[in-house]
Formats: structure tokens, C-alpha cells, sequence
């Protein structure tokens, strides 16, 4: 299967979940992005090295990398290989320069040790295709009405998964609201919706 390049886009607080953010990855040839929910103490380890602050003590990922350095093991890609009821699954692919091994871990902390290692995050075109949400700049014409609320005003009436009732013509005006107020952790949720349409 071919490989797709991710960066990191963006790490924004989650307005739906307490306690939780939202990170944006994006193809690094391409306008997809693929938000992914995770949870504080995994955003704070990747925020600290992205602003490259120190803190007073190591965290639990800067430990792994003393620990793996101390042994000469280096992370040289993290892969984010399956997708699963929304639950992301994701690989360290280590070596210790004679052979390679592969070690299952949650996305976040292989994201959090991907800036530590300063390696590449690559994630399969299927996962892509079915999770990621394609960033659009045309607008949409002026008569639509969900162009007039935010997108998060508008499902905010709406308890979680009392939004199935709109057409789907009206989730994609959303989605496109939720993108151009890069409201990430919004816009999944919308696409999941639409994506089940589909399969049904």
C-alpha cells in the first residue's frame, strides 16, 4: 500500500469534549486533513516540543527518547496504519542499526515522539480516503442558509447525534462551515455522519 506523508497542521482545544484537543495532520502534497482527538497530557507533550520549551522535569516521552538514545534505538517513522470505529491505530518503526522492529502504540504518543525524533508520520491512502476531510476554497453561494450561523452555533442545538435529521445537502454546507472556521474536531463528526450515509 503507498504511503502518504503527514505533517502537523494544528493543536486547538476540543469545544465539545472536556479535557480533550484536536489534532490536525495534513498530507504534506495535498489539502487533506485528518483531525484526531486526544487527550490532554498527550497534547501538552506535543505542544512542549513544537514550542520547544523545557520543562523543569523530563515528561514521560522525553524519558522514552533518553532511554532509547542511551541504547542507540531510534524511532525512524511513525505509521498510522488502520482506522477502526474511530479509533486510530498507529506504529513505531524502531531500529537499533541492525535490524528494524515494528512497536504498536496510541496515535498520540507516537505523534508526541515523532517530534522528539524529528521523524516523518506517514498514514496509508485508505485511511485518507475514509477520515480525511478535504480542505475546499470555493464558497458556497450566498443563498445558502448555513453560511449564516456558525457551524458550531448550528449543531450546538442539536445534541450530539441528533444531527442525522438534516439532508445531507445541508451536513456538507456545515462541513464546509466547520472547515472555513477551522473547526476540526466539528467537521469529523460531520463527515462520519455523511460517510455513513453512504454506506447505507
Amino acid at each position: 500500500m503507498n504511503k502518504v506523508r503527514l505533517e502537523i497542521v494544528g493543536l486547538s482545544y476540543s469545544q465539545t469534549q472536556s479535557g480533550a484537543y484536536a489534532l490536525v495532520l495534513g498530507e504534506s502534497a495535498g489539502s487533506r486533513r485528518l483531525p484526531i482527538i486526544i487527550g490532554g497530557f498527550e497534547a501538552q507533550a506535543i505542544a512542549i516540543e513544537l514550542e520547544k520549551m523545557t520543562p523543569t522535569r523530563p515528561l514521560t516521552h522525553d524519558l522514552f527518547k533518553a532511554f532509547s538514545e542511551t541504547f542507540s534505538i531510534e524511532i525512524t517513522e511513525i505509521l498510522i496504519y488502520n482506522l477502526v470505529e474511530g479509533i486510530f491505530y498507529a506504529k513505531l518503526i524502531c531500529t537499533d542499526g541492525t535490524r528494524e522492529v515494528e512497536i504498536d502504540a496510541r496515535t498520540s504518543d507516537a505523534i508526541a515522539l515523532a517530534v522528539r525524533f524529528n521523524c516523518p508520520i506517514y498514514t496509508y491512502e485508505f485511511i485518507l480516503k475514509s477520515a480525511g476531510i478535504v480542505l475546499d476554497d470555493e464558497t458556497l453561494p450566498s443563498n445558502e442558509s448555513a453560511m449564516t450561523t456558525p457551524a458550531e452555533e448550528l449543531l450546538s442545538s442539536n445534541p450530539e447525534g441528533e444531527y442525522q435529521s438534516k439532508s445531507t445537502e445541508e451536513l456538507k454546507n456545515l462541513l464546509q462551515t466547520a472547515l472555513d472556521d477551522e473547526q476540526y474536531e466539528l467537521a469529523s463528526k460531520i463527515r462520519d455522519e455523511i460517510n455513513n450515509r453512504k454506506q447505507s
